[in-house]
């Protein structure tokens, strides 16, 4: 299994309820303004990534990451944002996260449509879907429980400059 034939960012992945196109530069303003609710934000280590500047890093960050714009298939209206990152050939493994979704879309078939399109995608490709979450992102704990990861670790991540716990959740592709 090589890199070469994993395409980290396809042109995109969707289904009847939503779509993924690569994140671009672009697309700043109009995720900024989706991303600018606190309270998407409130259990997210990064708190502050509602203002501008932070998020401005945010962005920056996961531009580096394989990131898509996640759009709602019938509107086209921005959801969020997700990306895969750390892919693995040699543990046939890779991560999705950097991911966050509009308050309009919790809740429903949405976090699920998206991280099906992601995982169905990766299984191609890989064994495994690791999830890494804030100690204290309850949400973001259930929601990937919910798709039947498994915690499988506690790491530490640096977040604005200070150590921040996070939980490592693995996904197993069924054989």
């Amino acid at each position: 299994m090589t890199i070469s034939n994993f395409n980290l960012q396809p042109d995109f992945l969707e289904n009847e309820i939503s779509k993924l196109i690569p994140l671009e530069e672009k697309h700043f303003e109009a995720l900024f303004k989706a991303a600018s609710d606190p309270l998407i934000w409130e259990q997210n280590p990064a708190k502050d990534r509602h203002q501008r500047d932070v998020f401005r890093a945010y962005f920056d960050l996961i531009l580096t990451k394989s990131p898509f714009l996640i759009l709602d298939k019938q509107t086209n209206e921005i959801m969020g944002t997700t990306s895969f990152y750390d892919y693995n050939p040699e543990k046939s493994n890779i991560s999705i996260g950097y991911t966050f979704i509009t308050r309009k879309y919790w809740g429903g078939p949405y976090n699920n449509s998206n991280k099906k399109l992601m995982i169905d995608y990766a299984f191609e490709h890989v064994d495994s879907v690791l999830f890494h979450i804030g100690a204290e992102n309850f949400r973001s704990q259930k929601a990937v429980l919910k798709l039947g990861a498994k915690k499988i670790n506690e790491l530490t991540f640096t977040v604005n400059g200070r150590e921040v716990p996070y939980f490592e959740y693995e996904l197993k592709k069924k054989l």
